[in-house]
């Protein structure tokens, strides 16, 4: 079904004409790291930052030609920004490789200057509840006087801006053409979301949506952190991947849920870190349990236990459980993360996760 609909992506694409060619955006090259995942589409067009006002058109045209696809419920399309005009690569052209049998090296991760530890959030499958985790496990280590940041990397979903309250609002730019980012709950945020809702703003050099998500770690004034939390993408793929390999990280938290069927995700994430020689801190099973407000009697709708179980096996920390609370959701969807009072009962759950994250960083 995925290669059918990348056809007919690709079909659209081609309708979009690049200005003063002749041709359509596709066949020039322009367009960068097209990705059809389920119903969402996202990719990237490649222009100067010369060009980047005539480009916004051809942006807004092409979404709009992707976004007309049956089927297709979501396309997040971004201009990315090389210092020299792009022009359209020779047929078949690939670029040079270096290494065994031609395969070029993964890049060494890097300190984030100005950053005492980056702490990525992540899971094997979305729908878990990583970015409400990321958020408030952000809020209650500021709310225990740390200098935090939250970095958005949801390129599908960014959800911060509303985790956050901070819908609508877009970051400025020092002098230095740095992304100053915003903040809310004593947290440094920068999102995707910021960036994509209206596509005014050229920012990334990178030449595909991968490559912008590189430059939201180096093209963002972050100032002095003592701890950056990444709320990474779902999955373990290649945008997961570059991530690893871009920043030093000093460790990664899962994010799960009970039941089985979502487990073999978590084996997978816990694989990935390991492999990149990124520590894994933990993991935290959300949605554990709901409490009736009436009986007071537990109900576990997803099941219960299973990572708790499934990290024992993998020999990896324990983080807690993260109730099923309709004011989790509430709080969520006001834009007030809960970890704001350390003394409610959820709140407490996340003060708790913030001390263990601490202690092992």
């Amino acid at each position: 079904m995925t290669d059918k609909l990348t056809l007919k992506v690709e079909k659209q694409l081609r309708k979009v004409k690049y200005p003063d060619s002749g041709g359509n955006i596709l066949d020039a090259g322009i367009v960068q790291g097209l990705t059809v995942k389920d119903d969402r589409v996202g990719f990237a067009i490649q222009t100067s930052r010369e060009m980047a006002d005539a480009m916004e058109t051809i942006r807004a045209e092409a979404e709009k030609a992707v976004r007309s696809v049956q089927g297709i419920n979501a396309v997040t399309a971004v201009l990315t920004a090389h210092n020299e005009t792009p022009s359209a690569p020779a047929p078949n052209k690939r670029p040079p490789m270096s290494g065994r049998h031609g395969i070029p090296p993964p890049p060494t991760p890097k300190d984030l200057a100005g950053v005492g530890a980056v702490i990525a959030v992540a899971s094997g499958k979305g729908g878990v509840g990583k970015s409400t985790i990321a958020a408030n496990l952000a809020v209650a280590l500021a709310q225990k006087g740390k200098r935090v940041g939250l970095m958005d990397a949801d390129i599908y979903g960014p959800s911060a801006p509303i985790l956050f309250g901070l819908s609508g609002q877009k970051p400025k730019l020092n002098k230095d053409n740095k992304i100053i980012p915003l903040e809310a709950f004593g947290v440094k945020v920068l999102s995707m979301g910021f960036m994509i809702s209206d596509g005014q703003a050229v920012i990334w050099r990178g030449p595909m949506i991968i490559g912008a998500l590189q430059q939201m770690f180096s093209d963002c004034d972050w100032g002095e952190l003592d701890v950056l939390v990444v709320d990474m993408p779902p999955g373990t793929g290649d945008a997961q991947l570059t991530l690893v390999q871009t920043v030093t990280l000093a460790g990664a938290v899962i994010a799960a849920t009970p039941q089985e069927v979502a487990l073999a995700d978590v084996r997978r994430g816990v694989s990935m870190f390991r492999k990149a020689n990124v520590p894994v801190l933990g993991v935290i099973e959300n949605m554990s349990g709901y409490t009736h407000p009436v009986t007071g009697e537990r109900i576990d709708i997803f099941g219960h236990g299973g990572a708790k179980r499934t990290a024992k096996e993998l020999e990896t920390p324990f983080l807690g459980e993260i109730p099923l609370d309709p004011m989790l959701r509430e709080a969520s969807d006001a834009g007030k993360p809960v970890a704001t009072d350390p003394n409610s009962p959820l709140g407490a759950v996340f003060a708790k996760l913030a001390d263990d994250i601490l202690a092992a960083i």
